[in-house]
């Protein structure tokens, strides 16, 4: 299914300016013309105070503020604009343990750099489609982590508070 995206507004955060063209370029032939781009996630968080943003794609290793930390301010911080925001992440560090450390802080889709028109759309589109519902936990808040939902087979132990 095809979707009309050109009233989205996008939050673009790259380091690279060749990246940050491409990536920009990319949403432009989706016809998401509104995109604000920021350098690195210090200068994001202060662009998403006043720019009402549908989605942020952010790449991780940038300074002074990387994207795992860009993310957690999103997420946590007292005077986030907005907590809720879904977030790509969008890297060339795919291995396992910085996917899981970038679900674990609050990251929505995880991308895999080099990054494709195809990809990033289906990211896109899960967004839309399958909007992930928030946890807030002592230790975590943002979208639910499971991916999977398994049916129980055994028995409950859950009891009742009345």
């Amino acid at each position: 299914m095809a979707y009309n995206l050109e009233r989205l507004n996008v939050l673009l955060v790259e380091d690279d300016q060749a990246m940050r063209a491409l990536v920009r370029d990319i949403l432009f032939a989706f016809n998401i013309e509104n995109v604000a781009t920021a350098s690195d996630g210090s200068r994001a968080y202060a662009e998403l105070r006043h720019f009402p943003a549908d989605f942020v794609i952010t790449d991780w290793p940038m300074d002074p503020l990387d994207g795992i930390e860009f993310t957690k301010m999103v997420r946590t911080a007292a005077d986030s604009p907005n907590p809720f925001v879904p977030i790509i992440m969008l890297t060339a560090h795919t291995q396992r343990n910085r996917i899981l450390e970038a679900r674990d802080c609050g990251v929505t889709e995880f991308l895999a750099k080099p990054v494709t028109a195809n990809s990033l759309y289906s990211r896109i589109v899960g967004i839309i489609e399958d909007p992930r519902p928030f946890v807030r936990t002592s230790s975590y808040f943002g979208p639910d982590r499971r991916r999977v939902v398994r049916e129980f087979m055994g028995a409950d132990r859950r009891q009742n508070s009345d």
